[in-house]
């Protein structure tokens, strides 16, 4: 079907404005922008027509961070915490309570000294890739397991690091192992990147397919970085309660190699003060490796990232965001507070919101874990027949619902979009549903 002309449709949002901002946007094809770009476009339409948007474009909390973050925030600053530097690699307090976590809700051990606090885990990635792409001679390509987050890509392009890459969807289960090796055989992988649960297909990767990623890491010797912005939300399990199965799946239980991303952004809605953790196995902080030597003057991994790379990027991580973090995790390690009960939100609006799609002829693209239904959560994925997503995602800004082409994520699914809930209010399902059945019966 592709693009139709919605000129003689009355849509909910002016169909002359949309087009006119579109043209003005100087993006050469709306499918493919950024979500940034998608943000800006979109606020310019808002703007224009007073219209308000059904916003799914980015991935940012919906919710209130919880109080505590913020009391502590407020008394690191008014004790004086703004005058002064912080400890590149963390406050004790900070680093202490993030050993306590990873232990309590993943059932794996690693010293305070190996959680390091970064301006959110897209610093920790930027990181990451800027010495995993020169520690070991002869492996200087990353590998994604597809589809993700694509900033993790242009920090790629940024730092001039080769990658390769793959949709996962067809290779689940004891198919990821041969796929996987096609690749590792060649002997120029550097590290296997993934978030889990997914960004943006809400795939959960289970213990079978993190043991074959693990084991594999060791025949290779490579270095595993597991994005982990989505924790505990694979909401079919409880996985709030500390210190008792079940625990937060991790890579982590069958590899010393590998380098973990734990963000504040999501778990706790705390994603305006940039703050997230790198935890690195014992094994791989304390690692020499010579190739590190020419660029970082050190072999030490751990010492690599904390004094020469975090140290030139920002020299550590805001002063009171870290005792805002601290107290946080206290307060769940304690079992004070349960950050995943906070987050069950996202996976009743998923639920809520894909029965509108489907009910109006979408349908969701990536929808099972090998056999069982895809969890409900942070994001879905939807198509429309005879669109590609990035045709579908232009139409419904006439419609004025936004969100993101998957073709943008490394995904093979074309015809595929990106939702994300967490913006979404609850008052605005009745406006979704009805936005929804006017497309249906204008494309039907």
């Amino acid at each position: 079907m592709g693009k139709i002309d919605l000129s003689t449709k009355q849509t909910p949002i002016d169909y002359k404005t949309v087009t006119e901002k579109i043209e003005a946007s100087g993006i050469a094809n709306i499918g493919k922008a950024t979500i940034r770009e998608l943000v800006r476009l979109v606020n310019q339409i808002e703007g224009a027509t007073g219209k308000k948007f059904v916003r799914m474009e980015m991935g940012v909390p919906g919710l209130k961070p919880p109080q505590i973050g913020i009391d502590a925030e407020i008394k690191s600053l008014q004790e004086g915490a703004a005058a002064k530097y912080v400890l590149i690699d963390g406050i004790p307090e900070l680093k202490k309570e993030a050993s306590r976590f990873v232990k309590l809700f993943m059932d794996i051990d690693v010293d305070a000294e190996c959680c390091v606090p970064t301006v959110g885990s897209m610093q920790g990635s930027f990181a990451a890739f800027m010495l995993m792409g020169k520690y070991m001679k002869g492996k200087d390509t990353t590998l994604f397991i597809d589809p993700g987050f694509p900033v993790q890509k242009q920090q790629h392009h940024a730092l001039g690091i080769k990658y390769e890459t793959f949709d996962v969807y067809d290779y689940r289960g004891s198919k990821l192992k041969e796929k996987l090796e096609s690749y590792l055989v060649k002997g120029n992988i550097s590290c296997i990147v993934y978030s889990n649960p997914n960004n943006p297909a809400w795939v959960c990767f289970n213990d079978d397919e993190l043991k074959i990623i693990g084991d594999l890491a060791n025949k290779y010797d490579i270095t595993v970085v597991e994005d982990l912005a989505y924790f505990g939300m694979d909401f079919r399990k409880d996985l709030s309660k500390p210190g008792l199965p079940p625990y937060q799946p991790t890579v982590a239980k069958y590899t010393d190699n590998y380098f973990l991303m734990i963000s504040s952004s999501k778990i706790f809605s705390y994603a305006g003060q940039r703050i997230g953790l790198a935890v690195i196995s014992n094994k791989l902080y304390n690692r020499c490796f010579p190739g590190l030597t020419e660029n970082f003057k050190t072999e030490k991994f751990g010492y690599a990232f904390v004094y020469r790379v975090l140290y030139s990027l920002t020299a550590g991580t805001a002063h009171s965001a870290q005792y805002g973090l601290t107290s946080m995790l206290k307060a769940v390690n304690d079992g004070s507070y349960n950050f995943v009960e906070a987050t069950r939100e996202y996976g009743e609006k998923a639920k809520i919101m894909k029965k509108f799609f489907t009910d109006n002829g979408f349908t969701i693209v990536y929808d099972k874990d090998i056999d069982q239904p895809l969890a409900d959560g942070f994001y879905f994925t939807f198509a429309y027949p005879g669109f590609t997503g990035e045709e579908l995602l232009e139409q419904l800004l006439y419609y004025g619902i936004s969100a993101i082409s998957l073709s943008i994520t490394g995904s093979d699914r074309v015809e595929g979009i990106r939702a994300c809930v967490s913006l979404v209010m609850r008052s605005q399902f009745e406006d979704l549903e009805l936005r929804l059945k006017l497309f249906h019966e204008h494309h039907k």
